[in-house]
């Protein structure tokens, strides 16, 4: 059985690569799909150009290959059609495994990031792969930026209201997608994974005051002043809309379930948020 991990240079797939070694893939079953090569040199695996927007890459990188993990693209408002590159050419090379990281209930929620995953999962439907849907919840990593401001400023701000996050650390998920590439009967799964525990914003100010040493408390934005304080950082109309955007999904629950699939899937608890963030730090 040989396996395709794209995005492999980036930090999920780098940690999926060691999961699956971890749990006994030999090293010569793993192909580390990245768009440059020489930054999968310290990866332990075989490596191959994989280029979106090269066919002819995705086609030689697919030869032989038994299962692919699509790790989601990283620019938004294109991953779609980067995704159905990657699916047209797993259904012509006849893949057995084909396995996507999306987003929490991506057909149905009105998170900001979630069109382009739903559109995923309706394309590899409709290629008829025999697929595992890994709906990833945040992982912990993504409060990097808040733990910095909160050392210095002491102060939380954002948008999420009293929504929740069942976030989990990033070595979670990986090990998740490890086990669902390395099994089976995983096939036609489609596996909401969070964290153990869904906290709130007011939780997470906590634990940053814990990891930095610190009082640290959660501020309250509204929207429109969400908006301006992210302009006024400095951040270009887009992206700052995108940023309350995400907020606004957050605040509302999209984030929030947690029924301990992750956890079962690996086989052990996930990653406390403060732990998480201790690793961070």
């Amino acid at each position: 059985m040989t396996t395709l991990i794209t995005g492999a240079t980036g930090n999920l797939g780098r940690l999926v690569i060691r999961s699956l070694l971890e749990r006994g893939a030999a090293p010569e079953s793993i192909i580390a799909g990245a768009r440059d090569v020489s930054k999968a040199s310290d990866l332990g695996v075989r490596a191959v150009r994989v280029d979106y927007a090269d066919p002819a890459s995705l086609t030689a990188a697919l030869d032989g290959v038994d299962s692919i993990l699509l790790i989601s693209g990283s620019e938004v408002g294109r991953r779609a059609a980067q995704h159905q590159a990657v699916i047209d050419a797993a259904r012509a090379a006849g893949v057995t495994k084909f396995v996507y990281t999306s987003a929490p209930k991506a057909t149905t929620s009105d998170l900001v990031l979630a069109p382009e995953h739903k559109a995923t999962e309706e394309a590899i439907a409709a290629a008829g792969l025999p697929s595992v849907i890994l709906r990833n919840n945040w992982y912990t990593e993504n409060y990097a930026a808040d733990l910095a401001r909160g050392a210095e400023t002491g102060v939380l701000a954002a948008g999420a209201g009293d929504g929740r996050v069942a976030s989990a650390s990033r070595s979670d998920f990986a090990e998740a997608a490890a086990v669902v590439l390395l099994e089976d009967g995983h096939i036609g799964q489609v596996y909401e994974l969070g964290g153990d525990v869904a906290w709130n914003y007011d939780d997470l100010a906590a634990a940053i005051g814990e990891v930095t040493g610190r009082e640290v408390a959660y501020r309250r934005l509204t929207a429109d002043e969400q908006l301006v304080a992210l302009q006024s950082a400095g951040l270009d109309d887009g992206t700052a809309g995108f940023v309350v955007a995400l907020d606004a999904g957050i605040a509302s629950g999209a984030l929030a379930e947690t029924d301990g699939t992750l956890s079962r899937l690996i086989g052990r608890p996930t990653t406390p948020l403060i732990e998480g963030l201790r690793a961070v730090a």
